[in-house]
C-alpha cells in the first residue's frame, strides 16, 4: 500500500506581501458571548498582524500586506476592502451585530471577490465560524475553487450559543498569524512512525530534503528549507505492508511529529485502511455469462443463448466455509461431507468433496475463506420429513469439514534401546 505525506510552506509576509480578508460568522446561533469572543479573537489577530509586519503596533499594516473584513449570516457583505489602517479594520469587526442563518458558500465567495487577481500578494482567507451550513449552497466546491486559485485558507472553529473559553479562542487565532508572519520553514524535521500492524517495504526519494527508513516501522524525513522564496509543497512516498495477525480498519500512523527551526505547527491528518486478513479461494468455477444487450424502447426480446449441458436434476446447495490458521508454505486438504436426515433421524449420503487449498506465502499464520463449494440435490433422493419428492418440501442436511495440512515438518527417527 501506498501512503503520501505532504505538507507546503509559504514566505514570511514581510517579505512577500500578503492579502488576508476575515470571515467572521455573524449569523443567529452567534449572539451574545460567541460573537463577543469572535471580536476579541479577531482584533487579537490583527495586533499580532500589525506587530509582525513591521516590528511595531503602530496602526498599521506593513510592507505591502493589506486586510479585508467579510462577515456573514444567510448572506455575506464586504464589511471592509483591502486596506492597512488596523483602526479602521477593529471599526468593522466590532460593529457587527449577530442574527440569521449561516451561508458559508457565499462568505467564501465575497472573499475571493475581494481578492484583486492582478496582485502578486499572497492571498489568505481567515475564518471564524462555529457550525454547519443552514441556507445556501455547498461551501465545499467554492473552498476548492478557491484553494485551487492558490488561496490559502484556515478555518478557525468555534462553539456558538454555548459560549467558547476566550484563551482557546486566541489560541487558535495565533496559529495562522505567527505562521503567516513567519518566514517559511527551515531545518525541518519530520518523524513518521507507523502502526506495528504495518512494515514500511521501501520508501521513494521525495521531491524535497532526504528521507530514510530509521526501522521498519520509522521514518525521517529532513528539508533544508520550504516556502522561504515562494509558496511551496513537499511530498514523500513510501510502501508499507500490512504484517498484523488481525484485520479491520486501522490507522497508519501510530506517531507524526514536526519540528523547524520557525516553530510552525503542523497538523498531519490520520489515515486509516481497511484490512482482510483472509486468503480467498474459489475452487469451483462458477458458469460463464452470456452478455445481453436490450437497447431502444423495445417491450421484449428473444435471443439466441446457445447451448447448455444438463449435470443433474435437483436443488443446489452452495457454501462458504473458513479454515482457521492457515500457516504459510502448508497446503490443506479440506473434505465437505454432506448427509440428509430422515424423519427417524438416519443419515444418507448426498455427497462428498476432497479439496486440496493452495499454499499461501503471506508471513504469518492466516485464515482461508473457501466460497462457492456447491453440491447437488436430486429431488428423487428427498427423504428429510415433509412433503417427499416436492420441490417445495424442506430438505434436512448436516454437512462436516474435515482439514489437515498435507505439507507437515513431522518426520520419524529411529529409537535404539540398549539394555
Amino acid at each position: 500500500m501506498r501512503v503520501t505525506l505532504a505538507l507546503a510552506a509559504a514566505p514570511d509576509i514581510t517579505s512577500h506581501p500578503t492579502d488576508i480578508v476575515l470571515v467572521l460568522d455573524r449569523s443567529g446561533s452567534m449572539a451574545g458571548a460567541p460573537l463577543a469572543n469572535v471580536k476579541l479573537g479577531a482584533k487579537t489577530f490583527l495586533d499580532i498582524l500589525d506587530e509582525a509586519t513591521d516590528s511595531s503596533r503602530d496602526g498599521n499594516i506593513g510592507f505591502g500586506s493589506r486586510i479585508g473584513v467579510v462577515s456573514f449570516a444567510e448572506e455575506a457583505v464586504d464589511d471592509t476592502q483591502l486596506i492597512t489602517s488596523v483602526d479602521a479594520l477593529k471599526a468593522a469587526v466590532d460593529g457587527l451585530t449577530a442574527g440569521g442563518s449561516t451561508n458559508h458558500a457565499d462568505a467564501f465567495a465575497k472573499a475571493i471577490a475581494l481578492f484583486d487577481p492582478a496582485s502578486a500578494n499572497g492571498k489568505v482567507i481567515v475564518m471564524f465560524t462555529d457550525g454547519k451550513t443552514t441556507v445556501g449552497a455547498p461551501p465545499a466546491p467554492v473552498a476548492a475553487a478557491a484553494r485551487a486559485a492558490g488561496i490559502v485558507i484556515y478555518c478557525i472553529g468555534l462553539v456558538g450559543s454555548d459560549g467558547v473559553d476566550v484563551s482557546v479562542l486566541n489560541e487558535w487565532a495565533t496559529d495562522p498569524a505567527v505562521n503567516i508572519s513567519k518566514p517559511g520553514a527551515t531545518k525541518i524535521a519530520i518523524d513518521e512512525e507507523v502502526n506495528h500492524d504495518f512494515a514500511i517495504v521501501s520508501v521513494s526519494p521525495p521531491d524535497k530534503g532526504c528521507a530514510m527508513m530509521v526501522d521498519a516501522h520509522r521514518i525521517k524525513w529532513t528539508i533544508d528549507a520550504l516556502g522561504v522564496t515562494q509558496n511551496e509543497g513537499a511530498a514523500l512516498e513510501f510502501f508499507i505492508r500490512h504484517t498484523g495477525d488481525t484485520g479491520g480498519t486501522k490507522l497508519v500512523n501510530r506517531s507524526v511529529t514536526y519540528q523547524d527551526a520557525e516553530g510552525n505547527a503542523v497538523v498531519f491528518p490520520q489515515p486509516s485502511v481497511r484490512v482482510d486478513c483472509g486468503v480467498v479461494v474459489n475452487p469451483e468455477r462458477c458458469p460463464v455469462p452470456v452478455d445481453v444487450t436490450v437497447d431502444g424502447c423495445r417491450d421484449s426480446l428473444a435471443v439466441d443463448l446457445g447451448d447448455t449441458y444438463l449435470e443433474s436434476l435437483g436443488r443446489i446447495v452452495q457454501m462458504d466455509v473458513t479454515v482457521k490458521n492457515v500457516c504459510p508454505g502448508k497446503r490443506v486438504a479440506l473434505a465437505i461431507i454432506l448427509t440428509e436426515i430422515d424423519e427417524n433421524g438416519m443419515e444418507y449420503q448426498r455427497g462428498m468433496k476432497a479439496l486440496t487449498l493452495p499454499a499461501h506465502h503471506y508471513p504469518t499464520c492466516r485464515d482461508v475463506l473457501v466460497k462457492c463449494v456447491k453440491f447437488v440435490l436430486p429431488e428423487d433422493l428427498d427423504v428429510s420429513a415433509g412433503t417427499p419428492r416436492s420441490l417445495c418440501g424442506p430438505r434436512n442436511l448436516k454437512v462436516r469439514f474435515i482439514a489437515h495440512n498435507i505439507d507437515t515438518d513431522y518426520r520419524c527417527c529411529e529409537i535404539v534401546a540398549t539394555a
